[in-house]
């Protein structure tokens, strides 16, 4: 389902850079949580060269997107600034990650892949799959979509 003579890589930096969030290309050491990306004052680094899965990308963007604005510059690796903020933690990113992966037109196993989720991606992909969306009420919440239309996004960014 990815867009033709698109790399999954260059669809979702241009869609992360034309929303607004900020991602930089950069060293990130070896034993990072995710390989090659990293979370550092509320911006995505990612490491081309030791990066295993592009939809990671959306995923720790993710994070930053369903955190308060005025949170995000504090946000690191350890993501504790969102994680004490309503309707900003993990089941929120992963929600908001799979509707990036929606609008992009990219297969889901771009961003639930064999190595992600703790060996649940067969799981996620049945579920989104069915319509079950785990964080899509917590997205509604923060005000980032509508009751009944998610997987379309009406803000991407968190006020």
């Amino acid at each position: 389902m990815t867009p033709a003579g698109e790399r999954p890589l260059e669809s979702i930096l241009a869609f992360l850079e034309e929303i607004g969030l900020s991602v930089r290309e950069g060293f990130v050491a070896p034993g990072s949580f995710l390989p090659g990306i990293r979370v550092s004052g509320g911006v995505v680094v990612f490491d081309r060269a030791a990066m295993r899965w592009p939809g990671d990308l959306l995923h720790e963007a993710g994070h930053i997107a369903t955190t308060p604005s005025a949170l995000r510059a504090a946000l690191d690796d350890a993501l504790e600034a969102s994680a004490s903020v309503p309707h900003a933690g993990e089941v929120e990113a992963t929600a908001w990650a799979y509707a990036a992966v929606v609008h992009l037109k990219l297969d889901a196993s771009v961003l639930f892949h064999e190595g992600g989720y703790q060996g649940h991606s067969e799981g996620l992909v049945r579920s989104f799959g069915l319509g079950v969306y785990p964080g899509a009420h917590g997205l509604v919440q923060a005000g980032m979509t509508a009751a009944g239309t998610y997987p379309r996004m009406n803000r991407w960014m968190r006020e």
